[in-house]
């Protein structure tokens, strides 16, 4: 069982959303920069965010010159803060390394700071349009119900999630490019995890898992991540008070977050490790290098 690239690739042209980092002359900084915006992170958060990004950074040398501080600033509510410092240092790895331009190979793309397997592939396919798979959970989740007839897909094996991806990709290296977003689109609005709109599926006829009679997914339950009072919403809470201004502050302004001594304590404590704060010689806290 495969699924037909012609097929995929038309509905793909029909029907994909319109990004702005999937517009003609995108630079593959701009799919770069879109690719770690978007982990873990939906896209109605991350096009604000990726518009602005790109207007005071529109080139990997911009960001290395701009400070943590702002890097942080502008980086705002997208999450894992800790993305966006990474992003700056591979910036500043392309500028000084790379005559400002992001590469196109996988393993140059992997020797850069923060990037991991996915993201390099991403870029080689949807920046450089090259033949290259691209597995994320959208991905995995059509293959395992259009190819295999399970309900969703198990429990991540790289060498087997790339493998089952690289066998339904064409030839041609633009060709692929497109069946490589187009089976990441398909998952992405409609063999979706929880609600499948399997009648507006191009490939329904050849769906193993209709064919099967769709099945309900029996494999391993898959962990749910909170976010209501956890440790990443302490440390956002922390991280909001720095960001809304440009002096260091008191302790005392950052116990006012969260009433836990104890959880707020090592979120701060965690955050000068990553970090995402520094203390001032007089004992305040302020975003890195301001102050």
């Amino acid at each position: 069982m495969s699924l037909d690239p012609h097929v995929l690739t038309d509905w793909f042209a029909d029907r994909a959303r319109d990004l702005p980092w999937r517009a003609p002359g995108v630079s593959a900084w701009g799919v770069l920069v879109s690719e770690i915006m978007l982990q873990q992170t939906p896209v109605a958060r991350v096009e604000p965010s990726w518009h602005e990004w790109m207007a005071r950074w529109p080139t990997p040398s911009a960001l290395a010159d701009a400070t943590p501080a702002d890097v942080l600033r502008v980086w705002g509510k997208l999450g894992y803060p800790r993305r966006a410092l990474r992003l700056r240092d591979a910036a500043a790895v392309i500028a000084r390394q790379h005559g400002d331009v992001v590469p196109s190979d996988v393993d140059t793309l992997l020797a850069l700071p923060g990037i991991g397997a996915y993201t390099a592939r991403a870029v080689a396919a949807f920046a450089y349009r090259k033949r290259c798979p691209v597995v994320d959970t959208n991905v995995r989740r059509v293959i395992a119900r259009a190819v295999h007839g399970a309900g969703d897909a198990g429990p991540a094996s790289t060498t087997r999630d790339l493998a089952d991806a690289e066998a339904l990709l064409p030839d041609d290296d633009e060709f692929a490019a497109r069946m490589s977003v187009a089976m990441m689109e398909l998952g992405a609005l409609v063999c979706t995890a929880r609600s499948p709109r399997c009648a507006d599926c191009p490939v329904l006829d050849d769906c193993a898992w209709q064919r099967a009679g769709k099945p309900a997914y029996d494999g391993p339950a898959k962990p749910v991540q909170k976010f209501a009072g956890t440790d990443r919403q302490v440390r956002g809470l922390l991280l909001d008070v720095l960001r809304d201004t440009s002096i260091p502050v008191a302790k005392a302004r950052l116990d006012l977050v969260w009433s836990k001594a104890g959880q707020r304590d090592r979120c701060l404590d965690s955050l000068l490790v990553d970090g995402l704060v520094e203390q001032t010689s007089d004992g305040l806290f302020a975003l890195p290098g301001e102050h």
